[in-house]
């Protein structure tokens, strides 16, 4: 996301709407990546990946002061795609850990 933030601020001059656009599919794709044993992570640590990359997104002058306010203000007026990214992440990573528990069951 810290890339992918950067990127943002490289090519659209730190679009917030480009920025959450790109965070639903790296959401997704979370959820699809981690592993098994780890499924129930996925949700915790997107919303701080979010906050990661929204470091140079955000609209911060006069110094650390400064940035951390537009730190706080990206969140607070981008917290829909916040909750829909984690929402769409706790989704799949419940699907996938239901199917794990059946698959174990039917081990045993």
């Amino acid at each position: 996301m810290f890339l992918l933030g950067c990127l943002d601020h490289l090519l659209f001059g730190a679009s917030m709407t480009v920025y959450g656009v790109l965070f639903v599919p790296v959401c997704v794709l979370t959820a699809l990546w981690v592993r098994g044993g780890d499924l129930l992570t996925a949700p915790v640590v997107v919303p701080i990946a979010f906050a990661v990359g929204l470091l140079p997104v955000a609209d911060g002058k006069g110094g650390l002061l400064g940035r951390l306010m537009g730190l706080f203000t990206g969140l607070a007026t981008q917290a829909g795609w916040l909750y829909g990214g984690t929402l769409v992440a706790g989704v799949i990573v419940l699907v996938r850990r239901v199917r794990w528990v059946r698959r174990r069951r039917r081990r045993i």
